[in-house]
């Protein structure tokens, strides 16, 4: 499997072979994954009483300085899987009971996502996503995905390019959101788990309660109740070598704005974190799990 890539917005043109990885991503052709497990951190109904099955790839398409699966997403840690083996991942984690199929950060992989899923599974599979995709990827998933799972991050360019390296960050993301929506309809809640539908995440960074406004005001102005879930994460967690603003955690007085500013616009359907959230347990470890 030899591949000239452009699956993610930033269409690098590299060449990534089974074994070997370029470009931004700097992955190889097949999936390299660090963890397969029941996850319970996510939004309660993705993760429900059972688990949520997550896969946690390695390689991601954005640059996030503050990044909690920083070991994967930027240090590459993990193991190259063929197709049969990720199938085989999918279906065990539902034996285990898993509500869903929770893949995160898959978006280097999405050419193999795509053929593992021909065959539909018996549970809703999550696209969860730091949000930078491109419409053209999205589509080509049409009918395999059920849940989307997209941060918006960032409203903002400058922090965006700070931050993630990625300035086009904002309309990138929003027209990606947009399309998700297009393919999932609005959310369907079924015994308190979601089957179909968007959840938008954005984390509220220290010192960057601005931009978490301008990102609401997006979410309000383009979906009404009941068409996607608004998730607003309060798990900040400073990462070593966190430079400026990003030293500190998110103070309470910044969280209390952000929760009256979403009430506010009347985005009422979702979820919020309590302020405690900020722990590294949030962090699974990265050890070959599942694998």
């Amino acid at each position: 499997m030899t591949m000239i890539c452009t699956l993610c917005p930033r269409r690098c043109g590299a060449v990534r072979t089974e074994a070997r990885g370029e470009g931004f991503c700097g992955m190889p052709a097949l999936p390299v994954v660090a963890r397969a497990a029941l996850h319970h951190w996510e939004e309660p109904s993705i993760s429900g009483s059972s688990g949520s099955g997550t896969v946690f790839f390695s390689g991601c398409v954005l640059g996030c300085v503050f990044c909690q699966n920083g070991s994967i997403s930027h240090g590459g840690f993990g193991k190259t899987v063929t197709v049969e083996r990720l199938r085989e991942i999918f279906e065990e984690l539902i034996a285990q009971g898993a509500h869903n199929i929770n893949l995160v950060s898959p978006t280097p992989y999405a050419h193999v996502i795509r053929e593992t899923l021909e065959d539909p599974l018996p549970v809703p599979v999550v696209w969860n996503t730091g949000g930078y995709e491109r419409v053209e990827t999205l589509r080509s998933l049409e009918g395999k995905v059920q849940i989307w799972l997209p941060d918006l991050k960032y409203a903002d360019g400058d922090l965006a390019a700070r931050y993630s390296g990625a300035a086009d960050y904002f309309p990138v993301a929003a027209d990606a959101i947009l399309e998700m929506y297009r393919q999932a309809g609005d959310y369907v809640l079924e015994d308190g788990l979601l089957r179909r539908g968007v959840v938008i995440r954005h984390l509220l960074l220290p010192g960057a309660l601005d931009n978490a406004k301008r990102v609401m005001d997006w979410v309000a102005e383009h979906f009404r109740p009941g068409q996607v879930l608004f998730s607003l994460m309060s798990q900040y967690t400073p990462q070593p070598g966190a430079e400026g603003l990003l030293r500190r955690r998110v103070t309470g007085a910044e969280y209390r704005a952000a929760l009256q500013y979403m009430e506010n616009l009347g985005i009422t359907d979702g979820y919020r974190q309590d302020s405690s959230s900020a722990k590294e347990e949030y962090t699974p470890p990265f050890d070959l799990t599942g694998v």
